[in-house]
């Protein structure tokens, strides 16, 4: 029989005993880019993973920087610096490492000099615009959690005449086949022939939460374009384009300290930084030089004060560049009355 460590036994950590030293393994290998938490642990438990020698099987393992860790026979690499991109998702790729049935994914159609990233969160096959792309574990992990607080904005086409009766059970909170939704922030923009174009925040980002939400009310969606996420927006970011955020501006956002290198022990992200750059507003960019977006709505900026991203043809550069692909030329259309929306 194993003894249990003293800190364990009883179910109660014993008074003065200290915790472990050290960082769970998994941690460890999502901060080296590996794979995410969820992927280690799997790693782990499939055999993969040795520390000083010897195979492991469980996660419950602390480790520290005197700890040789080798996954599927090589020596990991010490912990990079959290990075965090902005990637333009198009329609018809899967935000997945690997597809099943053999579809395209995103990570095959990134510029080949970005190192191993994860994408926090996932847009479905169908959906477009802004993802966050990171090559941290740790970050992924806590942007993705809706404790974090941040507003993920959608531009969003349904078929059909929304009124304020059929969208206001959205804006309490619904539930959809036994799960419960979040109230969302829902604001009608305008109607467009057969289809109209709202505005819709969401905190939590369940599995297709909006599609199958507006379904829920008699709503069916037939484009879904994500705009921002928190601070970060997707402004006049080409379809396929990728550019990365500069590490000031990322750890201003994530509250850290200058000396922290791990995001998880970094204050709860705060709201866009009163310094930032304004940037495209969402509601009229043109996606990927492709048919318009809808009209822009009235009224004050939705996406809140100042946030990150992209800046529009003719701002002040601030020294980041974009990979891959060149941004976009304008990202806000005025359309002139009488037009009307193609596709």
């Amino acid at each position: 029989m194993i003894a249990r460590p003293a800190w364990l036994r009883y179910g109660e950590p014993m008074e003065n005993t200290p915790p472990p030293a050290g960082d769970r393994i998994a941690k460890v290998i999502a901060r080296a880019g590996v794979a995410s938490r969820r992927d280690a642990e799997r790693m782990i438990e499939d055999g993969r993973v040795m520390v000083n020698g010897k195979y492991i099987s469980s996660p419950a393992l602390n480790v520290t920087a005197r700890d040789a860790i080798k996954v599927d026979g090589k020596l990991i690499a010490e912990a990079e610096p959290a990075r965090l991109w902005l990637y333009h998702k198009p329609i018809g790729l899967v935000t997945s490492a690997r597809d099943e049935k053999g579809r395209k994914t995103v990570f095959e159609t990134l510029p080949p000099e970005l190192p191993r990233v994860m994408s926090v969160g996932r847009l479905d096959i169908n959906s477009e615009g802004l993802l966050l792309l990171t090559n941290d574990g740790g970050l992924k992990r806590k942007l993705e959690l809706p404790s974090t607080g941040w507003l993920r904005r959608y531009r969003v086409r349904v078929n059909g005449t929304p009124e304020e009766a059929t969208i206001e059970p959205l804006r309490n909170g619904i539930e959809v086949e036994g799960e419960r939704f979040q109230a969302m922030e829902v604001k009608f923009d305008r109607q467009q022939g057969a289809n109209a174009w709202l505005t819709i925040g969401i905190r939590e980002g369940k599995n297709r939460e909006i599609r199958r939400a507006m379904g829920a009310v008699g709503l069916a969606v037939n484009r879904l374009i994500r705009v921002s996420y928190g601070p970060f927006q997707l402004g006049g970011l080409k379809e396929g384009a990728v550019e990365e955020i500069k590490t000031r501006v990322l750890r201003d956002q994530l509250g850290m300290d200058p000396d922290d290198s791990d995001p998880e022990t970094a204050k709860k992200p705060g709201r866009p930084v009163g310094t930032a750059k304004a940037r495209a507003k969402p509601a009229g960019f043109k996606p990927g030089g492709g048919r318009s977006d809808g009209p822009k709505p009235k009224g004050p900026n939705p996406t809140g004060p100042r946030p990150m991203g992209p800046k529009p043809a003719g701002a002040k550069p601030t020294g980041q560049k974009p990979i891959g692909q060149k941004p976009a030329g304008r990202a806000t259309l005025r359309r002139k009355p009488g037009s009307s929306e193609r596709g």
